[in-house]
């Protein structure tokens, strides 16, 4: 028995020295045009019918190959599929290195690069063009805040991301946890995800966001009116994508108001090739108002997982959930019958209070899901096929205060519960090509967008309150609130709508530094009515008159077009574009005829930068936006609106990222808006409208870390935010003032390989600040986090 142990024993182990000498391997590294790592690159070894994708570093290795002559295929959707050969030979490695060609500077899927570059200065987006671009070949502004710099902020909330915007200005908080920002003058909302429809009307958290994506000016040629939310442009939310490696975090924050936070970021391949792999985020969020009353609580899931199906195709599937309760923000919307201008600092409505007791809250439900699948059809174009669908859900009791004198106001509650759900298709053919010596970089897409909507709830108005004297101890209860439920205004009702879409989109190279854009889209929108469910009848949807309009059909024509030169290669670039933007209006005049689609057009020109290998990058530039179409009351008949209103928006933006010196970063914004009705209502004519914000805003962000020595990972920062004065309300008889604001933030961080420590002060001077809505803005506060890396 111990000589046949022995023998078999002696067997593997003579198998396994056998197996270690007879064969060899084959590792190597993609690298992008400039020299830089590139990730979730599919490599195949034809020969054996193996596949793999590129790590974090832009490694890839087949181990246990027989020696022998074999061709290793090097491709990704949207790049030329290289095949290189190679000889493996016993108990060697045979080492590759392959760098992409000149004209594939950016792939369609999202590739992560890495290396020395400074991540903060990086500006490369595929989703803001729909085309494998880079920043200086753009002719649209565009801004970028990296994950980088949310972790040094410590921004633990989609409104102190945008602080690093120009001109995003305070955001705006609805009562459901939604924000909104400014963007040259214009309410804009985050409704892009992956550069697709994304809208949710509830919290969105930041526990899956890689980063946010600016993109400034009228951009429905691409994107379309359901996710560009206004002339200003729209923020796109790009999401952590998995990635080639097992890893991860947890950590936790907690501050002043008892704010409490953790959050949790897993990543592991599926499989042993490591073509499919799967990233789950998530967090859970609990936090007092600084007021007398008022919470939030939230728990968010966001999963992703990618799969290179083969070397033509690679799939991505992502999912963002959400759950959330909470009391609404303040709302206030203060007295002006008495016409007079006046100002929220003055008005003697107190800072800290809410009126409204912490029973009334509502919930929000939300979950998005994203599909993608890309394949490459040939050496020069490309398939992307998107589907998306977002779903909101709101119940409960949401609020504003309504100023009734200059000392009283009357909440008023909307009860019950309301549905969003939009369905969104994309077809998209992606083109790299030439005509004779001209090169084209070209998208082709076919847009279907289904929006449904559901209303059941009841408005009620509570009793008046003096805001000036009442005691501390009053409270508007959920009590009070059910026992008016009968005498409220019912919204019960539901309505849809249908868009289908066509555009093409092309980037035509005259020379290597001279570009050329030009984007058209055609918009065809079915407006399917109102269906009333208390009378069983389908009317349509409401005009600015109150006139009712049915179901409707408009179509509309948008356009894009740029012109870039590079006035030094690959460093400086010159750049002008004419883009337009629309949105679908319902009703008719006093004659019947229909409302037209509303237009506004920019006309913008500036220069770009960037330097010293990535270290300074930023833009400077000048903009017009006119908007026609705009409704306004027929001065002949009140009770009817006509459509010739207009207005304009002007302004200036810089925005500057520097990485002057290694583990230095400096970044500094400017916006100035002038905006004003030159055609309108008498009431508000030749006027700024309110919704502008600040004329003046100014943001910035300075920090260091040590990248070496005993000290490596130890880093501070310090930055601040500061906006002119604005108007909540601006007539020619009435002026509700928001004041001027500076407010400044200052964080300090160790960042170690296995764990991160931060410490975090918001508002440092504790100032006094109100968004658009006069809602108080929180005093200091103070947060801490550890974070534990796997």
């Amino acid at each position: 028995m111990m000589k046949r142990l022995i023998f078999l024993l002696s067997f593997l182990c003579f198998s396994f020295l056998l197996a270690q000498t007879t064969t060899g391997s084959i590792s190597g590294t993609v690298t992008s045009v400039d020299n830089e790592p590139l990730e979730l690159v599919s490599v195949s070894l034809i020969d054996q019918d193996k596949n793999t994708i590129t790590d974090i570093y832009g490694n890839f290795k087949f181990p246990q190959v027989a020696p022998g002559n074999y061709t290793v295929k090097i491709q990704m959707p949207g790049l030329r599929e290289q095949q290189i050969p190679v000889e493996v030979k016993q108990n060697e490695d045979t080492a590759l290195k392959y760098q992409l060609s000149k004209e594939n500077i950016q792939v369609l899927q999202e590739v992560r690069i890495t290396g020395n570059t400074p991540k903060i200065t990086r500006k490369e987006s595929p989703y803001v063009a729909k085309l494998p671009i880079k920043y200086l070949e753009n002719p649209q502004v565009y801004n970028i805040v990296p994950k980088e710099l949310i972790a040094q902020q410590m921004a633990v909330d989609l409104g102190s991301v945008s602080k690093n915007v120009p001109g995003a200005g305070i955001p705006m908080i609805a009562n459901q946890g939604r924000v909104t920002f400014r963007s040259r003058g214009f309410d804009t909302e985050p409704n892009a995800r992956n550069g697709v429809a994304g809208a949710a009307f509830s919290f969105l958290d930041n526990a899956n966001l890689e980063r946010v994506e600016a993109i400034k000016g009228p951009s429905t040629t691409l994107f379309g009116t359901q996710v560009s939310s206004s002339y200003g442009g729209l923020f796109n939310r790009v999401t952590k994508k998995p990635y080639n490696g097992k890893g991860g975090a947890v950590s936790y924050t907690g501050g002043s108001w008892n704010f409490n936070r953790i959050t949790f970021d897993v990543n592991t391949p599926v499989n042993a090739d490591k073509t499919a792999l799967f990233r789950l985020n998530g967090a859970t969020t609990f936090e007092k108002s600084f007021q007398d009353n008022g919470f939030t609580n939230s728990l968010a899931l966001a999963p992703s997982f990618s799969y290179q199906i083969n070397d033509r195709l690679a799939l991505l599937l992502d999912v963002e959930f959400g759950i959330a309760k909470g009391t609404s923000v303040v709302r206030f919307n203060p007295y002006t019958k008495s016409n007079k201008i006046q100002s929220i600092a003055d008005m003697n409505f107190p800072y800290d209070k809410t009126f409204l007791g912490d029973d009334i809250t509502y919930s929000t439900q939300m979950m998005n899901i994203f599909g993608q699948l890309n394949y490459k059809i040939s050496s020069q174009w490309t398939s992307q096929t998107i589907f998306s669908r977002a779903r909101s859900t709101i119940n409960g009791y949401i609020t504003a205060l309504n100023g009734r004198s200059d000392t009283t106001l009357q909440p008023s509650v909307i009860i019950g519960n309301t549905n969003f759900i939009a369905t969104n298709l994309q077809q998209n053919f992606i083109g790299d090509f030439y005509i004779g010596k001209f090169r084209n970089r070209m998208v082709f897409g076919l847009d279907y967008y289904n929006n449904f909507n559901n209303f059941d709830r009841t408005t009620v108005n509570a009793p008046l309150v003096d805001f000036v004297n009442t005691p501390s101890t009053y409270r508007v209860t959920r009590d009070m609130l059910d026992n008016l439920t009968n005498t409220g205004t019912p919204r019960k009702e539901k309505s849809s709508d249908n868009t289908y879409a066509a555009y093409i989109s092309d980037v035509l190279d005259i020379t290597d530094r001279l570009k050329i854009m030009g984007s058209l889209r055609v918009d065809n929108f079915h407006y399917k009515g109102v269906y009333n469910i208390l009378t069983g009848q389908t009317s349509g949807g409401l005009s600015v008159s109150g006139l009712q309009a049915g179901p409707y059909t408009q179509t509309a024509l948008s356009h894009k077009s740029g012109l870039v030169y590079e006035i030094v290669k690959d460093k400086v670039s010159l750049f002008g574009n004419y883009l337009n933007g629309f949105f679908n209006i319902s009703g008719v005049d006093k004659n019947g005829n229909n409302f037209v689609p509303q237009r506004g057009n920019q006309l913008e020109f500036g220069a770009k930068a960037d330097l010293f290998n990535h270290r300074l990058v930023g833009t400077v530039s000048y903009y017009d936006i006119h908007v026609d179409h705009v409704l306004r009351t027929d001065p002949d008949d009140a009770n009817f609106s006509i459509q010739d209103g207009s207005q304009y928006s002007k302004g200036v933006e810089v925005d500057i990222t520097a990485n002057p010196v290694a583990g230095l970063n400096i970044i500094v914004g400017y916006a100035y808006n002038d905006s004003k009705y030159t055609e309108s209502d008498a009431s508000v004519l030749n006027l700024r409208p309110a919704a502008s914000g600040p004329q003046n805003m100014y943001n910035f962000w300075v920090s260091y870390t040590f990248l070496k020595g005993k000290l490596s990972g130890l880093g501070a920062g310090f930055g601040g935010n500061i906006g002119s004065m604005s108007y909540q309300t601006n007539t020619q008889k009435a002026k509700v003032i928001i004041p001027s604001y500076k407010m400044f933030d200052a964080s300090i961080f160790y960042d170690r390989p296995k764990y991160r420590l931060g410490l975090k002060i918001d508002n440092i001077t504790s100032e006094r600040a109100w968004s658009v809505r006069l809602t108080p803005q929180a005093p200091i506060r103070y947060l801490a986090s550890i974070a534990l890396k796997f």
